[in-house]
């Protein structure tokens, strides 16, 4: 019986990476609609539920995984790739929420076009992320490993289109909006969707580097 507790164990890491990209999908798509809906009340009461919802899932899991490093002798891929992994992913999820909240909080009355914009990136991101993270658990195949590198640039390309975006919306912002209660409000949100796909890119770099040491 002891000697069964000793035997190294791989654990369910991959299984559960994917469990959480699953739940950062879900929490970027409440969001969309969150924006996409923002005028009634009740539908972005709703939507903002089900980021809140998504959020705490993706804590769930990352809780389960820093457990589970605890307790596995033997780890698929390195252990500090597992670590560093799951919480900049944790981090993903944990902006979209942030995002929500600031919008309630800062009394947020309507949606501005740089809004949907980068929330719209924000979501390619997300479903991109998902992607790549399905693929770590076979990249043993050169082909996969490739599609995974591919997938990756995809996510820089779209954190570099949020970053033009930005920039172009805080110039608007100051040029254009006389309210500096206003200023303040969006330059917040602007700040935290960019961030989302800034998050997104460093997951991207975990992966990048988990592909080059283990393809």
């Amino acid at each position: 019986m002891i000697f069964a507790k000793l035997l190294p164990r791989e654990g369910n890491f991959f299984e559960q990476f994917n469990q959480h990209a699953t739940h950062i999908v879900e929490a970027a798509r409440a969001f969309s609609k969150l924006v996409e809906h923002y005028a009634d009340p009740v539908l972005r009461e709703g939507y903002n539920r089900d980021v809140d919802n998504a959020e705490r899932a993706a804590d769930r899991v990352t809780h389960d995984v820093n457990r589970s490093l605890h307790k596995t002798f033997i780890t698929p891929i390195d252990r500090e790739q597992i670590h560093t992994l799951i919480n900049t992913m944790d981090d993903v999820a944990d902006l979209l929420q942030d995002a929500a909240e600031t919008m309630h909080l800062y009394d947020v009355r309507q949606m501005t076009d740089e809004i949907r914009r980068l929330t719209d990136v924000s979501v390619k991101c997300c479903e991109r992320l998902a992607h790549a993270v399905s693929l770590i658990k076979d990249l043993a195949d050169p082909a996969t490993a490739e599609a995974a590198l591919k997938t990756c640039e995809e996510i820089d390309k779209l954190e570099g289109d949020a970053d033009r975006i930005l920039r172009a919306a805080m110039s608007k912002l100051f040029r254009e909006e006389p309210d500096v209660r206003e200023v303040i409000k969006l330059k917040a949100i602007y700040e935290l969707l960019e961030t989302v796909s800034d998050r997104c890119e460093d997951v991207a770099n975990v992966i990048e580097g988990i592909v080059l040491e283990n393809s």
